[in-house]
């Protein structure tokens, strides 16, 4: 099991757009991945998990994968929310 932690910069966080790249990007991989933000924990290979989250702009959230490509899993998707920031002009 691999954890990483983030402070989500772009400013819709995981609502809408964002989240529905997030969960296609993660859908690529075998792993169980997870969002996790205080207590709360959302599948993250789904869109409905995620919007319920209310995860916004400045949340800290940990991304947790458990499987055979966890570490690839949270490599891509930290450099998806990176990209997310980036095209914001936050970086």
């Amino acid at each position: 099991m691999i954890e990483k932690q983030v402070i989500l910069k772009n400013a819709s966080g995981l609502h809408a757009r964002p989240a529905a790249e997030f969960v296609k990007e993660a859908s690529k991989f075998a792993s169980d991945i997870r969002v996790l933000r205080g207590d709360a924990g959302w599948n993250a290979k789904s869109i409905m998990a995620l919007l319920t989250g209310g995860i916004s702009a400045g949340d800290e959230i940990t991304i947790r994968a458990e499987g055979a490509d966890e570490a690839e899993a949270i490599d891509a998707l930290l450099a998806l929310l990176a990209r997310f920031a980036e095209e914001e002009g936050i970086g």
